[in-house]
């Protein structure tokens, strides 16, 4: 089996205001870079004596900057992986969530995500294919475990997959920022071990 550690980066000050997905400039807040450097101690804890773990980041700022303070505290590099990115929201990135509230599109995407797709952007059952890819690489690799840098929603359907539930479900899990959410994968398959853990310093 393969350990995997999915953790969500830090919070910002858009969060639950502006749906940011891939916009550029979105970076930690000071609370952020806090919840960070928390996360990033209780990682050493457990983890201590654990070699050639891997760090393994979306390439967003936020998840970057959240993975650098596991870096620095860790001892590691950091790899960026595509595969870990935030969904691309195509004509709804950057735009607030009172002003999306009653489009009728938005309406959908929150009542279907396993049918329903962001106008010019990436359905949720992709990102959960993409992300799926790759822990598919990792499960037929032997090897220590990997901490994942990512956002929530690619996090929740990854999550999803591994306990078998269909993509409408995404909010019966909470993912919320500098969570840690633990799997065992093996070819083929895989098993939740913890879910949405936080840490407060």
């Amino acid at each position: 089996m393969r350990r995997v550690v999915f953790l969500r980066h830090g919070s910002h000050d858009r969060l639950g205001h502006i749906l940011c997905g891939r916009m550029p400039g979105v970076s930690l807040s000071e609370s952020g870079h806090a919840e960070a450097r928390v996360l990033a101690d209780i990682l050493a804890q457990r983890f201590a004596g654990e070699g050639g773990l891997r760090l393994l980041s979306s390439p967003q700022a936020r998840t970057r900057e959240t993975a650098a303070a596991l870096a620095d505290r860790l001892g590691l590099a950091i790899e960026i992986m595509p595969e870990l990115d935030e969904i691309a929201f195509g004509e709804w990135t950057g735009r607030s969530f009172s002003e999306l509230a009653g489009d009728p599109a938005w309406d959908t995407w929150n009542a279907t995500r396993a049918s329903a797709r962001p106008p010019g952007g990436e359905s949720m059952g992709e990102v959960q294919a993409r992300i799926g890819r790759l822990l598919d690489r990792l499960a037929r690799e032997e090897g220590p475990p990997v901490l994942l840098v990512s956002h929530g929603d690619p996090i929740r359907a990854a999550l999803l997959g591994l306990l078998g539930l269909f993509l409408d479900a995404y909010d019966r899990i909470v993912v919320a920022p500098a969570s840690c959410s633990e799997a065992e994968l093996w070819p083929g398959g895989g098993r939740v071990v913890s879910l949405n853990e936080r840490f407060t310093g």
